[in-house]
């Protein structure tokens, strides 16, 4: 008893360093069980990938060839260490035949698709930018209707991954986000997802999975970094000190719309059965005897194209990949514009739920239906677009919806949360 007495006593008498070392031993125990607890994570993911591996094939087949565009500067530099640990022994232990291509500087991944050769799979491990820039050079491709067929898979390792909670389940765990991306490539299921074509008057086209966003609250996101040090209040004191600077911040635009389509149903692919010899042969002599008429070309009708005057704090062009899995009637792009008379207030309240998720709108804001659009600008207007969250310089452009133009694989519990979510 009096060796416990004695130790509380020393404990109360150097008081500040027993209250250092219960701070330095409650870290280093919940660290202790973060690490703990991301092992199991990656067990337990790959003793499912295994079962994949297991699987028997025919003497004819050939093991799934996937390609890897790996960023190993996204998320700080931490990718390529993020992807050795969580997503390459999973790829491995499934039996699919890797190949990984690491991107050495800005802009490399168009490049690179230029050159890739056809694959199985194709997975972006990357953030925004690195799975904009591999879009773009898909699409870009003279053959790109055959590489567009190709189910692109979605890592997310980035900082930035607007994407992933389109596709996937995630939590607060990093780990468990990578490992699940990696198990849904594995199970197959896929979503179509639209993409907008950007093109300026001079430059390539850019394409987008999320779309363009211009106007002040995209300007003062860029600069909220800036303000770490104020820790939770940095993203109110950005948006307070840009009105400071300057109040309104009204942007004016000329917007050409066309018309939305009709979405054709969306029936799985399925190959007609071969009619049997007699019909084939009775056809060509039918055929040859009396050659069907040949119909005149249709004269394409001139497009409508619809004006209107936007004067906003924000426009965003954006597609409905948010929820892929949602039933709609039209193939469509939204033209988004945010009123022009928020007070300041309204502003920063408005811009902290952006910051969090930039397709928020309020309720008194403009939208438009659209299959195309383009964008006219004030002369003098300088600034720059977001497009997928990388910078572009902002000038007139023109964004055409291509509906369902890329496969991506989904999560069936996401799909199965975002079915409830529309109902």
């Amino acid at each position: 008893m009096a060796r416990v007495v004695k130790v509380f006593r020393t404990l109360r008498n150097h008081w500040k360093k027993s209250t250092f070392a219960v701070g330095v031993l409650s870290y280093g125990g919940y660290w202790l069980y973060g690490k703990h607890c991301d092992n199991v994570l990656r067990r337990e993911a790959c003793l499912e990938a295994r079962e994949y591996g297991r699987q028997l094939i025919g003497p004819q087949e050939r093991l799934g060839k996937a390609t890897v565009i790996l960023n190993p500067a996204a998320c700080s530099g931490k990718a390529n260490n993020l992807f050795e640990k969580n997503a390459a022994p999973i790829l491995q232990l499934a039996g699919v035949e890797v190949t990984i291509v690491k991107t050495d500087y800005e802009g490399q991944a168009k490049k690179l698709m230029e050159l890739m050769e056809q694959t199985d799979i194709l997975i972006v491990a990357g953030g925004d930018g690195t799975l904009q820039e591999v879009i773009t050079g898909l699409l870009r491709r003279p053959d790109q209707e055959v590489f567009s067929n190709t189910p692109i898979g979605f890592i997310p390792l980035g900082s930035r991954n607007s994407l992933s909670p389109s596709l996937h389940l995630l939590a607060d765990n990093k780990v468990r986000d990578i490992t699940s991306a990696t198990l849904s490539i594995l199970k197959g299921e896929t979503v179509p997802l639209d993409v907008l074509q950007i093109k300026g008057e001079k430059e390539q086209p850019v394409f987008a999975l999320m779309g363009l966003r211009w106007g002040a609250f995209r300007d003062v996101a860029a600069t909220i970094s800036k303000f770490w040090y104020l820790g939770p209040l940095k993203t109110s004191a950005a948006h307070w000190l840009s009105t400071l600077r300057e109040w309104p911040l009204i942007r004016e635009a000329s917007v050409s719309y066309l018309a939305p389509t009709l979405r054709p149903p969306d029936l799985p692919p399925q190959k007609p059965p071969r009619p049997n010899l007699l019909h084939r042969i009775i056809r060509r002599l039918k055929n040859y005897w009396s050659p069907p008429v040949e119909e005149p070309p249709k004269v394409e009708e001139p497009e409508k194209w619809e004006d209107q005057q936007l004067s906003t704090l924000e426009l965003f062009i954006q597609t409905h990949n948010k929820n892929p899995v949602q039933r709609r009637v039209n193939d469509s792009l939204m033209i988004c514009a945010e009123p022009d008379d928020l007070s300041v207030g309204e502003f920063i309240t408005v811009g902290k739920k952006k910051d969090e998720d930039p397709t928020l709108f309020t309720k008194a804001a403009t939208k438009l239906e659209a299959g195309a659009c383009r964008l006219q600008l004030p002369e003098g207007t300088s600034g720059f677009y977001n497009i997928d969250n990388e910078e572009y310089e902002a000038m007139p452009v023109e964004v055409r919806l291509l509906p369902r133009k890329l496969r991506f694989f989904i999560s069936a519990e996401r799909r199965e949360q975002l079915l409830t979510q529309t109902q």
